[in-house]
């Protein structure tokens, strides 16, 4: 499916919408990761619109994909900015109210802070989210910039961005920032209220188990966590079909 393009705060961003094949359900918004775009959730957005019934909507951000390429360093609050600023006027601009939100690793905590200040989601679908930084995730980043230097990793990751160089060292260099260390969104939690369902595997690479601990504790709403066996960073592709059932039965739960 080719992306539609829409001007965002002087931006321009790429987008799908995928039609509803099921009258009066909730519209699914897919947030990708730190290093994702469109193209890199391959074919998952399709699967859950087929399993679900519902419209789909996936975008890249600003810096990623075929949006608009990153200009300036990001700033620590950038997921703030995301969240709060961006991600609303986007619905604004296509006419989303109201969606499940299923936000994977930097678009699980761009979808709580969202929730958190306010706007308004039927559902949460986190996939792998931060709520603080874990000395697991630094190293997980530092092993990435690693790679980045010594692998194919460039052009694997050049397939999906159009200026992969910028897109990589915007997401690696302000998580590696020492000021980054202290970013913390657990004041936000409180004020999620709406259902919440976190999804996280055991062999994370860029977090643990205590992530889930602290929404569950602090989420103002109802929480429910599912911690998946041989599951990595990506539970949509590691246990596709079990993230698969969690949104289908989020969605049922909304309606």
């Amino acid at each position: 499916m080719n992306p539609q393009f829409v001007t965002v705060l002087g931006r321009r961003l790429e987008y799908i919408r995928i039609p509803a094949s099921k009258p009066g359900l909730p519209v699914l918004v897919f947030l990708h990761e730190g290093l994702g775009s469109i193209s890199m959730w391959r074919d998952f957005p399709q699967r859950a619109a087929e399993r679900t019934g519902c419209e789909v909507i996936v975008h890249s951000r600003h810096g990623y994909g075929r949006s608009d390429v990153i200009d300036v360093p990001r700033e620590v609050r950038y997921m703030h900015h995301e969240s709060q600023e961006a991600l609303p006027a986007f619905f604004k601009a296509i006419g989303v109210d109201n969606p499940v939100i299923v936000g994977h690793s930097d678009g699980a905590s761009i979808a709580l802070l969202y929730a958190g200040s306010g706007n308004p989601a039927k559902a949460l679908v986190l996939l792998a989210p931060h709520v603080f930084v874990e000395d697991l995730s630094i190293a997980g980043i530092e092993a990435a910039r690693d790679a980045y230097r010594t692998t194919d990793l460039p052009k694997r990751l050049g397939r999906h961005h159009s200026d992969v160089d910028k897109t990589f060292w915007a997401w690696n260099n302000i998580w590696l920032l020492p000021a980054f260390r202290d970013w913390n969104i657990a004041d936000c939690l409180p004020t999620v209220r709406c259902p919440v369902t976190v999804i996280q595997g055991y062999d994370d690479e860029y977090g643990t188990m205590a992530q889930l601990d602290a929404i569950e504790r602090q989420v103002g709403g109802p929480c429910e966590l599912v911690r998946l066996e041989n599951c990595a960073h990506s539970p949509h592709r590691d246990q596709s079909d079990a993230v698969l059932a969690v949104i289908e039965r989020v969605v049922a739960s909304v309606v």
